[in-house]
């Protein structure tokens, strides 16, 4: 089966993490480099915790540092998600290799011309370097196949009433994205607070004898106190969806939509609006996928992870 090669472009972040760990399991997929973005933490932090995450993979593949806030809004962390790191839970030896001299956006570029197929963008962070990809190489946009985002919500925010915490981080860099005429799909919080890791599979996950699923389980085991706070069963896997959604279509819910984001508005700036298509002739700009079978999902999820057994990480603490 020929590989789709894919970009992987976040701020890790569990969830971030947990998605890079499924992507690099999927055989249907080639992760030509990875790229990191300001979000859940500073740049310098998320930057770090990329390079963890490609050494305890054994992942060798370029890592490129990208932008360190947003295009206008200031920047935004989420420690009470994520900890102090950003990755809190399990301590990870220092990365065996360092981030690319050149930044996220040249690193992108180099890939995407390189490449003798359209790449796909799997972006799980704020939407500022592909922004950027975008806005000063627009001849790129031939050679990109799909940009599948985490992202937004059509019916709920997070972070305020109306907004998610990667869009309202940088909704110009979003706007930008939303109108360039790629095919986009959004994994919005209409279908990521559904895909819900429960403490019974976080267990099954623990189940599992390899060093990759161990490094997860203690992940999981931080990422779900807080929202348990919030009155969560379980921790939303948002940016796994923005990976499994191209893998595995079949599991999610789908639906063509327009959709537009607030800059302005005092109170719902960063928020998504979507507008159902509802015949031919109207416009839509992405795929909007509004739900998912979680137990699928789940199951998905633990055949990825066993799928390491043989494929020892690195020694953590």
């Amino acid at each position: 089966m020929k590989k789709i090669p894919i970009i992987l472009d976040g701020d890790p972040g569990h969830d971030d993490a947990v998605a890079w760990v499924l992507a690099n399991a999927l055989d249907c997929f080639e992760i030509l480099a990875i790229t990191t973005v300001a979000g859940n933490q500073t740049i310098e932090k998320t930057t770090l915790n990329a390079l963890r995450i490609c050494s305890l993979l054994k992942l060798n593949v370029p890592v490129a540092q990208g932008a360190h806030k947003p295009i206008l809004s200031k920047p935004i962390t989420a420690p009470n998600f994520h900890g102090v790191s950003g990755l809190d839970g399990v301590s990870l030896p220092d990365p065996s290799f360092g981030v690319e001299s050149i930044g996220a956006v040249s690193l992108m570029l180099q890939k995407i011309n390189e490449s003798n197929d359209k790449v796909i963008l799997i972006a799980t962070g704020p939407l500022t370097n592909v922004a950027e990809l975008l806005l000063v190489h627009p001849e790129v946009k031939e050679k990109i196949l799909c940009i599948s985002i985490m992202g937004g919500g059509i019916n709920k925010g997070n972070w305020t009433p109306a907004a998610e915490f990667n869009i309202l981080e940088d909704p110009e860099a979003a706007a930008t994205v939303f109108h360039s005429g790629i095919d986009i799909q959004m994994c919005g919080l209409d279908v990521t607070e559904d895909a819900l890791v429960y403490p019974k599979d976080i267990q099954r996950i623990a189940n599992i004898d390899n060093d990759i699923a161990r490094v997860v389980t203690k992940w999981l085991e931080f990422f779900i106190k807080y929202p348990l706070t919030l009155g969560y069963e379980g921790a939303p896997l948002h940016d796994p969806c923005a990976v499994l959604s191209i893998a595995y279509p079949e599991m999610f819910d789908m639906t063509k939509m327009n959709v537009d984001v607030e800059l302005r508005g005092e109170f719902t700036r960063g928020c998504t609006v979507g507008k159902k298509i509802k015949n031919s002739q109207d416009s839509y700009n992405m795929t909007v996928v509004m739900g998912l079978d979680r137990e699928k999902f789940i199951d998905v999820m633990i055949n990825l992870l066993k799928s390491y057994n043989g494929k020892e990480g690195l020694t953590h603490e």
